[in-house]
């Protein structure tokens, strides 16, 4: 019995080994598919982007629905950790939502309450900082974009 039982056991294992190991190549292979939508959610439309570098690019989203901004920083060549962030600012009313920590493809989502205000954000990759100062005010206002190495 004692030997049916292990012979069952080591199955189980080896089982749960190659389900592991599936499970763990696709979210590899999916790594370099993120997109903004992925991350803030399929109500969120890119309303505008900033560069990070050549390291990836902070996006900034709107959801139509609910009036909510989301920020996303999203590598280009996704792999080891690195330090990165993003963040978004509503300057007339002193929201903030940020996320910062070493990922392997991106960072956040950080969502705050925009509808009808300017907003600024930005984020990092590495040691690359990018902020955009006060923009998607509604009507097109001129936005200074502003890089930091």
């Amino acid at each position: 019995m004692r030997k049916a039982r292990n012979i069952v056991t080591m199955g189980a294992l080896a089982a749960l080994a190659v389900g592991a190991s599936t499970a763990f190549a696709t979210t590899a292979s999916a790594a370099p598919n993120v997109t903004p939508q992925g991350v803030c959610g399929s109500a969120y439309k890119t309303v505008n982007s900033a560069p990070v570098g050549s390291l990836g690019t902070v996006y900034l989203t709107y959801n139509s629905s609910n009036g909510e901004n989301c920020v996303a920083t999203i590598r280009k060549n996704p792999g080891t950790l690195k330090p990165m962030s993003t963040w978004v600012y509503v300057p007339a009313t002193d929201e903030y939502a940020g996320d910062s920590d070493s990922y392997s493809s991106y960072a956040g989502p950080a969502y705050v309450y925009g509808k009808g205000f300017c907003v600024s954000w930005g984020g990092s990759i590495d040691n690359v900082y990018v902020s955009v100062e006060n923009s998607n005010c509604g009507s097109l206002k001129e936005h200074r974009v502003t890089e930091i190495r």
